[in-house]
């Protein structure tokens, strides 16, 4: 196997050069030996078999086992080099082509999310130690992509600004406005939308821990009397609301249950109102959610082409007023991310374990290096039922957030 693992990185290492050394303590250098260099530890034959039949899956779990580790770099140079290999060279070997082929047939099969299995895949992902992600997220706990004016803004100035950008394309004409908020997190955008606009929220989500931590923000925050949050499938859905906002959700909706999801916007939106869908997306068309993201991080998730999405928002009978594509703010937001983890590292390893610590890392990266190499990028929809609902230009949204930050002055 070793031999045939060395044949494919002949191949595949076309920019930069990249070590390994082998089990045996050998070492083999491939490329062209200019520009960018990684190097990378394989410790076992094991390993070196995993990563011929199965490189998608095998990489992260002999990164979280220790069985391949960076060598002389870091997880990020070593990702980053293997990526923009992956993406400039040819496309695989026999077996990825015929994996690559099998995944696109059953991605139906991997993305069936009925309700039971939408709260179990919810609670692997959010269902974790409380302390994990005040540990590496901004104050509010926004675990979605952040927005970036001007680049150089701290991730809590960046999450605020994303709050102030959302509020804007929702339109908050006057205060009491009733809002759902589908996919509600940790309670932030909705107790924001509370305090700062006067409206009357309800946050549904299908992790415990957000629920518990959302209701004891709004009562610490005096607004349990404005803001309700429910334990709730969107699906199960039937009031009517002036306003809907879904941020980070849309991801683990799953291709079969796109048409139930904005069945249900149709369904709750007050015949004047505005929705807007924040989610990640892919620029190239239709594909695959990664193996190991699927099997250790998002079972069940899923990052839609535009041409996945728009259809079904035609059949749904919904207004499509404005469409937006942020295309690096979600790579600046994991790059912070990534080091506010790293930082308190240690903290996280006592809470959970090392391997945790190792496959979050592989995890963090990996996102990264999707949205700087593997076009990945963010769109926000923004939906009605009403031709003349929103304003015929867009200067409304720029002058909402002018003056939410001149408000701050």
């Amino acid at each position: 196997m070793q031999r045939a693992l060395e044949k494919i990185l002949d191949r595949l290492v076309v920019e930069g050069h990249l070590t390994v050394r082998w089990p045996d303590g050998r070492e083999t250098t491939y490329g062209q030996g200019q520009g960018r260099s990684a190097g990378v530890e394989i410790k076992s034959p094991a390993s070196i078999r995993r990563l011929v039949l199965n490189p998608s899956l095998a990489l992260g779990e002999g990164y979280m086992a220790g069985e391949i580790v960076p060598l002389d770099c870091s997880l990020f140079e070593l990702l980053d080099l293997i990526v923009a290999n992956v993406m400039a060279g040819p496309q695989g070997t026999l077996v990825m082509r015929l994996r690559a082929r099998l995944g696109r047939l059953f991605r139906r099969v991997m993305q069936y999310n009925p309700a039971p299995r939408a709260r179990r895949n919810a609670a692997h992902h959010y269902d974790l130690n409380g302390r994990l992600y005040s540990l590496f997220l901004d104050r509010d706990r926004q675990y979605s992509c952040a927005y970036f004016p001007h680049g150089d803004e701290t991730i809590d100035a960046a999450q605020a600004a994303k709050k102030r950008h959302i509020a804007a394309k929702l339109l908050f004409t006057r205060p009491g406005l009733s809002v759902l908020d589908i996919g509600s997190g940790w309670g932030g955008l909705a107790l924001t939308l509370a305090r700062e606009h006067g409206a009357h929220v309800l946050g549904v989500t299908l992790s415990s821990e957000q629920l518990t931590e959302s209701r004891a923000r709004a009562s610490d925050a005096g607004l349990a009397g404005q803001v309700r949050f429910e334990l709730q499938d969107y699906r199960s859905l039937d009031a009517e609301f002036d306003r809907i906002v879904s941020v980070g959700m849309f991801e683990h909706v799953g291709i079969n249950h796109y048409p139930s999801f904005f069945a249900t916007i149709r369904r709750c939106l007050a015949p004047d109102g505005v929705a807007l869908l924040h989610a990640i997306g892919r620029s190239d068309g239709p594909g695959v959610t990664n193996r190991w993201i699927d099997k250790y991080i998002f079972p069940g998730g899923y990052c839609a082409a535009l041409s996945e999405v728009l259809p079904v928002i035609e059949r749904a009978g919904l207004w499509v007023t404005d469409i937006e594509i942020l295309r690096l703010h979600y790579a600046e937001t994991l790059a912070r991310w990534r080091r506010r983890f790293l930082a308190n590292r240690d903290t996280i390893a006592a809470l959970l374990d090392e391997r945790f610590c190792r496959m979050w890392e592989f995890y963090l990266v990996g996102a990264e290096l999707a949205f700087r190499r593997e076009g990945h990028m963010v769109f926000q929809i923004q939906l009605a039922r009403a031709v003349d609902t929103v304003p015929l230009t867009r200067d409304y949204i720029f002058e909402a957030e002018r003056r939410a930050v001149q408000s701050l002055a």
